[in-house]
């Protein structure tokens, strides 16, 4: 079953710029145990080496489970991935990010037919200057204009986009408003909605599958059950209560 026959779901974000292989394969085994939809592998830094080292070590690990790549740069680029979030970041106007990136990924492409799922990305402000922000030079839009989020996605789709991520950043001190997912959600019928950063917790979780999204990404609360808990049951436990709270095929929310 492919990543987006899996909707609704809880996404894994995985950062290869701050996971080793070892503990990317122990995050991805006790994703799946958890019953998330997936997995996604993604940073704001380039790192080729460390990308393909994490996805080949994903791949091994958990084989046939969703492993789809959320890249910051073309040099991220690997196929050891089912799916590439082609990612546009229609919220800035920093051209490497809406266009000059892409190009670059041809000649991979070329070489390495992976499926890639064109994507408007949209970056909301969460309370303080994440990795995405600084690296691509871009300012996020106002948390508190959810009309300005849902113009931006509707852009994206007119434009002929087949998804959209929302994402207050890696870090985030807050996520995205409940009120800017179901704008986008409205703006977007029927495409993929991807809502990640600053979701610590399994009520925010929950919080953001009512408003709309389809799919749920964490990422730094696993990395803080993984420095906090040394059982691997226990970062189950957290992860389940976050599968719970997204909810998906055969799971009540």
């Amino acid at each position: 079953m492919s990543l987006l026959e899996r909707r609704p779901g809880l996404l894994v974000l995985v950062d290869p710029s701050r996971t080793a292989p070892a503990e990317a394969e122990r995050v991805a085994r006790e994703a799946r145990a958890a019953g998330a939809a997936g997995l996604l592998i993604g940073s704001s830094f380039d790192g080729t080496r460390d990308t393909q080292l994490v996805a080949r070590a994903i791949r091994q690990a958990v084989p046939g489970f969703p492993v789809a790549l959320f890249p910051g740069s073309a040099m991220q680029l690997t196929d050891d991935v089912d799916l590439v979030l082609f990612l546009s970041l229609v919220s800035g106007r920093n051209a490497q990010y809406l266009i000059e990136e892409h190009v670059r990924a041809v000649p991979f492409l070329k070489r390495h037919p992976v499926p890639t799922l064109s994507t408007g990305y949209i970056l909301i402000d969460g309370g303080r200057v994440t990795s995405v922000e600084a690296v691509s030079q871009t300012r996020p839009l106002p948390a508190d204009k959810p009309e300005l989020a849902a113009a931006h996605a509707t852009a994206a789709r007119l434009i002929g986009m087949r998804a959209i991520y929302v994402d207050a950043g890696s870090g985030a001190l807050r996520p995205v408003p409940a009120d800017v997912i179901r704008a986008c959600r409205e703006a977007v019928p029927g495409l993929p909605l991807f809502v990640g950063g600053g979701i610590q917790h399994p009520e925010q979780a929950r919080a953001a599958r009512a408003a709309g999204a389809d799919f749920v990404v964490i990422g730094t609360a696993v990395e803080t059950a993984e420095s906090g808990k040394a059982e691997g049951a226990s970062v189950r436990d957290e992860l389940t209560a976050f599968v719970r709270a997204v909810g998906g095929p055969g799971i009540a929310p």
